[in-house]
């Protein structure tokens, strides 16, 4: 599961990559959903699809036909930052979002946060470290290198920038 999954090339690029794995992209902007999915098609990709909705509203409806603890990985890759306080509410990573990601996680299962804000990167990893289901995958604070064998536009666009990226990677308990 990626939340936040834009234009979905990240995912439609794991997708190819990764025949034998399902993926589901979310994203709150149905327009970038369609053409997402519209891609996926065109690739001829049956392991990919791409759902318009608000995840903090919708992962446990959506969620909710599958067995818990189905999920292998949950990413969640440089989420709109919201600046403005009044907006902060607004921010994807929830504590009730949180606790539906830890029902549907397998055992093994494994989150992965990154941002090229600190701040919403720390605040991302906080709310998952309060979760008493979840642990930091790594001993450090940030990880080197993204977990994955692809990065997505906004990576590849924040080292063009010569920025950082804080990721973390957090495991089920």
């Amino acid at each position: 599961l990626d939340i936040g999954s834009a234009r979905g090339k990240f995912l439609l690029q794991m997708a190819a990559q990764f025949p034998q794995i399902n993926f589901l992209g979310t994203e709150i902007r149905e327009a970038l959903v369609i053409e997402a999915n519209n891609y996926c098609h065109d690739l001829g990709l049956k392991n990919l699809h791409f759902l318009f909705c608000n995840i903090n509203v919708s992962l446990a409806c959506l969620l909710e036909s599958l067995p818990t603890g189905r999920l292998d990985w949950v990413s969640i890759q440089f989420p709109d930052p919201w600046f403005k306080r009044h907006h902060l509410k607004r921010r994807v990573v929830q504590p009730d979002l949180v606790k539906a990601i830890a029902l549907f996680l397998n055992s093994q299962g494994q989150v992965f946060l990154q941002s090229d804000i600190e701040a919403v990167a720390r605040e991302m990893l906080q709310r998952f470290q309060e979760n008493p289901d979840f642990v930091l995958a790594h001993g450090t604070p940030w990880l080197a290198e993204n977990i994955f064998p692809v990065p997505t536009e906004r990576e590849i666009a924040t080292y063009r920038k010569n920025q950082a990226v804080y990721r973390a990677l957090l495991r089920k308990k």
